[in-house]
This record gives C-alpha cells, sequence and structure tokens, in this order.
C-alpha cells in the first residue's frame, strides 16, 4: 500500500508539472522543484545515454529499467501527459472565447516569473547583464518584429519540440512560453485536443531528442554558467511580454497552411482604445484581476518553494 500511495502521489506531482507546462509562465521544472522531485528527475533523464546498451547486454532490461528509475519516470511523465490531454481543451475554448482574459492571465505569469528569476542571479555584472539584454532582444524579435508565426511543419515541429520540452526540466520558463514565442502554441495545442497524431507523433519525437541531447547540456549550462544561463532565460521571459500583451489590433490577415484566417500584421494598443479600435469588449476590470492573481499565484509557489527548503 505504501508503494501504490507513492507511485499516486508521482503522479500527481507530474499532473501538477502538466498544468505548469500548459500554461505559458509557470514551468513544469518549478513545480518539480517545489515538489521535491526535482533532483531525481534530472538524474533519471540523465541516465539515458548510450551506456544503457551495456547495461542491457549486462543486466537485461530490467537492469536497464532501474538505471533510469523507469516506474519514476512512468509516474511522473503519465500525469504530466494526462494533464496535458486533459487541460487542451479547456485552454482552446478560453482562447476562442475570452482571449484577452486569457492573455492578461499569461501576460501576469510571465512578468512575475521574469522578475522571480531575476532575483535568483547571485552575481551581476557585465556578462550576466549583457546576456540578459540579449535574450530581451532575443525574444522581442522573435515575437514582434517577425510579422508571422511559424507554420507547424514537419522539420518546425521538431525542433519546436526538441527545444520547448528541454524548458520541462529548467526551473523558470515553461515549454508553452517556448511555443508562445515561436508562434506554435494554438497549433499544437489544436493538435493535442484533436488528437491529431500526424502533428502529435513529429512533435513528440523532438521531445524524445530534446530530452536525450539538450538536457546534458542544459544541466552543464546550469553547472558551470548558472549565472549566464538564468540571466539569459529570464531575459527571453520579459522580451516576450510584447507578444503576450491581450489587446491587439489586426493590421493584416493571411490564410495559413490549413486553409483558415489568421493575423499577419498586429499592434498592441491600449486596453482603453481597444474596444473603439476593434469592436471588441476590453475586460479590463477582469484582466487586471487575472493579471494580479497570477501574481499571487506565483508568490505563493515561491513562498512554497523556500518554506521547503527551511523545513529539516
Amino acid at each position: 500500500m505504501s508503494n501504490l500511495s507513492s507511485y499516486f502521489a508521482l503522479i500527481a506531482r507530474g499532473m501538477a508539472m502538466g498544468v505548469a507546462d500548459v500554461v505559458p509562465g509557470v514551468s513544469g521544472g518549478t513545480i518539480a522543484f517545489i515538489t521535491g522531485i526535482y533532483d531525481r528527475l534530472l538524474n533519471a533523464l540523465k541516465s539515458v545515454n548510450p551506456s544503457l546498451l551495456k547495461v542491457l547486454g549486462n543486466e537485461g532490461a530490467a537492469g536497464v529499467w532501474q538505471r533510469i528509475d523507469g516506474t519514476f519516470l512512468l509516474c511522473v511523465f503519465g500525469g504530466v501527459l494526462t494533464s496535458i490531454l486533459s487541460f487542451a481543451h479547456v485552454i482552446t475554448w478560453l482562447l476562442d472565447t475570452y482571449p484577452e482574459m486569457l492573455w492578461a492571465f499569461f501576460f501576469g505569469l510571465i512578468l512575475v516569473s521574469g522578475l522571480h528569476m531575476i532575483r535568483q542571479v547571485s552575481h551581476w555584472n557585465a556578462s550576466t547583464i549583457i546576456t540578459l539584454i540579449a535574450g530581451v532582444v532575443i525574444a522581442y524579435a522573435v515575437g514582434v518584429l517577425t510579422p508571422t508565426s511559424l507554420e507547424p511543419e514537419s522539420v518546425t515541429l521538431f525542433f519546436a519540440g526538441a527545444i520547448a520540452i528541454c524548458a520541462m526540466i529548467l526551473p523558470g520558463i515553461s515549454g508553452s512560453f517556448i511555443l508562445l514565442m515561436m508562434g506554435l502554441y494554438g497549433p499544437v495545442i489544436d493538435a493535442v485536443k484533436s488528437l491529431n497524431f500526424s502533428v502529435l507523433i513529429v512533435f513528440g519525437l523532438g521531445c524524445i531528442g530534446g530530452l536525450l541531447s539538450f538536457s546534458h547540456v542544459l544541466s552543464w549550462l546550469l553547472k558551470k554558467h548558472r549565472d549566464l544561463a538564468i540571466s539569459l532565460l529570464t531575459g527571453l521571459m520579459l522580451g516576450a511580454l510584447g507578444k503576450v500583451w491581450p489587446w491587439k489590433e489586426t493590421l493584416e490577415t493571411r490564410v495559413n497552411s490549413s486553409g483558415d484566417l489568421v493575423p499577419l500584421m498586429q499592434a498592441n494598443v491600449s486596453p482603453l482604445n481597444y474596444e473603439g479600435v476593434t469592436g471588441q469588449p476590453a475586460y479590463l476590470v477582469e484582466a487586471i484581476g487575472l493579471m494580479i492573481f497570477a501574481i499571487v499565484l506565483v508568490a505563493m509557489i515561491e513562498w512554497m518553494g523556500s518554506k521547503k527548503h527551511q523545513e529539516p
């Protein structure tokens, strides 16, 4: 019974990570860190390497399963997948029905998470400041200066999956945030909702590739150049705020590869002028309330994390 309880606890942690990674701004890695499974998760992922072939020859499949902490990974990623499949429908409905309020919530999440990340840099110097600015410029260029979103083609989806999955193991930045920067958040969420396997398989293969390769690089960067890595991630988050600004005016549209009419050029507008410009309600009070709620949510996550570290 004890083992069964521990399995359910791991699945619950995985589900919490999945919820976080569906929402741009909160990292699944942050949830793993707070719930006390971050180190075990990172070690399990790093154990997936070519040396497993030797283990397979000497100890068989059981030895490989034990080496990679297979039961742990199965429970955690099973929980992650369950959450993503469940919440994709909710997110899609909100994007279609109340986009201003949803983007306001995302804006608050990313803003407060970025400010939280700034505090994680131990020593500010010229290098970390330049790296922070570089991250802001890169994210701004990708999110605002690029007029069109990336098309959900096979190569694009593969590399998007490889990059986005790495964010899951990083406290502070979410995989959905990476997809948001690339303009692929909507297409991937739609594919999850409709179980579009032609998209999900390619994206999933990219995720597997990212876990097996980039996770080792990210682990090395965090160990050897932690401040530079965190300052870059912080810059990326803060630079993307322009892309998630809730009130936008569509200047030009285009027909995408699926035959849908989508924005080509958009400009951020004041919420006070939004209704007059677009003819749509700005939901200003609700949006501000959701921004505040997002800030409180991340503050609570941070408080829980600090409380856990203080425990003996």
